[in-house]
């Protein structure tokens, strides 16, 4: 425990002493007096009873009783409390890397059975045991894609989520990778070049189309290879992108037992074919058998510099997101298959309810064939959610000046549709 003691006047003592400095004062002494603070401007000081009343009546100020119907990347799902209740055991929230697999089974087996999980949802052959989020799991997917066929550029299709073009914009930038955006339409005959390392697509897109990939055979015979960002959710009722020939499966898990919290902590996943299992960047965990031949879970690959030399790493990815992978195992665990199916047909059926709903309002509907998410035209956008506000209900995500992208999950009740209807 003494590493938690303050430090004695002795010690800061010293600890000056031996940089041969007299003061903390002359410590600082370089950092000009115009660049520091001169004083904390702060109130008398409270007990902690009077701070918790404090707090609560600041808290109280806050509108928390709002419907909500916005995404675009950070969904309002229902979070069983036995999520919250295992996710804070101390075991878990106190693990941080399993080097040591002796004494790590717990985290390990629940990283093997999110991998697991994973390919069910994506039918890809393996997973990794996450990453960081959707964006930087889709510019990952990219330089590993580049890996695999020795080509330095990607196609991107218009409709990826603006942030996850933001992240693969910046990490191309700094990995002196050409990319390329284009409308969805023209990716198949764009890609005919073969200059792709990959054709990378959302789907459902940003908008919430679902669009029709129909040309992962043609990227095949290119040596080009099709990554998909996809919604967990949605693979609940859609086909898995192994259908219809991705080679290469990204997306978030926020949906997946995680709170909306502001836009964070969130997690990436990544499923790929089992030829590429080694150009995949972050950890993977196998499950195998100890010396008495009970079963064992242990890191089966490590691909970044801290584990391998360093110019055979695929990527700096420092962790997985291990906790977050715990949720989203629990959540998944808790629904079963049968419950997680129920979850995206509500999520679906609630979606083209309030979608046809607006249309015969008058409202238009600019996409037809959506999961979830779908993206209406009004007179003035700014204007149309800011009355719909006053009136308790978060309308949408703004798009432009007409365009308001909607968001509809199980959390939305045939009242909260109703509400939403009639206050137009």
């Amino acid at each position: 425990m003494d590493n938690f003691f303050a430090h004695t006047s002795q010690e800061r003592k010293e600890m000056l002493d031996s940089i041969s400095v007299s003061s903390v004062e002359e410590l600082f002494s370089e950092i000009p007096q115009q660049a520091r603070m001169k004083s904390l401007d702060l109130p008398e000081a409270l007990s902690e009873m009077a701070v918790q009343k404090e707090v609560k009546k600041m808290a109280g100020k806050n509108n928390i009783d709002y419907v909500s119907f916005i995404g675009g990347g950070v969904y309002n799902h229902f979070i069983p409390a036995c999520i919250n209740q295992v996710a804070s055991r101390y075991e878990f929230l106190t693990a941080y890397t399993p080097y040591q697999p002796e004494i790590s089974q717990g985290t390990l087996q629940v990283m093997y059975e999110f991998q697991s999980m994973m390919c069910n949802l994506t039918g890809m052959d393996v997973s990794n045991a996450s990453l960081y989020d959707a964006g930087g799991a889709c510019a990952e997917a990219i330089l590993m894609a580049s890996r695999v066929t020795k080509k330095r550029k990607a196609l991107i299709s218009n409709s990826l989520n603006p942030l996850y073009k933001t992240v693969v914009k910046t990490y191309m930038h700094a990995n002196e990778f050409d990319i390329e955006f284009d409308d969805f339409e023209n990716l198949k005959e764009k890609s005919k070049s073969g200059e792709y390392a990959c054709v990378l697509v959302q789907n459902p897109d940003f908008f919430g189309t679902i669009l029709d990939i129909d040309f992962a055979q043609q990227l095949k015979e290119l040596k080009t290879l099709l990554i998909i960002c996809a919604d967990a959710t949605s693979l609940s009722v859609l086909n898995p992108p192994s259908e219809y020939g991705a080679d290469i499966v990204v997306g978030d898990i926020q949906p997946l037992g995680i709170p909306m919290s502001f836009g964070g902590p969130h997690a990436g996943y990544m499923t790929c074919k089992q030829e590429y299992v080694r150009q995949m960047p972050g950890r993977i965990a196998g499950k195998t058998l100890d010396k008495d031949g009970n079963v064992a879970f242990t890191l089966t690959l490590q691909t970044r510099e801290q584990h391998i030399r360093r110019e055979k790493a695929t990527s700096n990815i420092c962790s997985n997101q291990s906790l977050m992978t715990l949720c989203a195992t629990l959540y998944l665990s808790l629904l079963g298959e049968k419950g997680f199916k129920q979850v995206g047909a509500v999520c679906a059926n609630n979606a083209h309810l309030l979608a046809d709903g607006l249309k015969s309002k008058g409202i238009k509907v600019l996409n037809e064939g959506f999961y979830n998410e779908f993206v209406i035209e009004v007179d003035n956008a700014t204007d149309f959610l800011t009355e719909m506000k006053k009136k308790g209900i978060i309308a949408g995500l703004k798009l432009d000046e007409k365009q308001v992208l909607v968001t509809v999950t199980e959390m939305n009740t045939q009242q909260e549709i109703d509400l939403y209807l009639s206050s137009i």
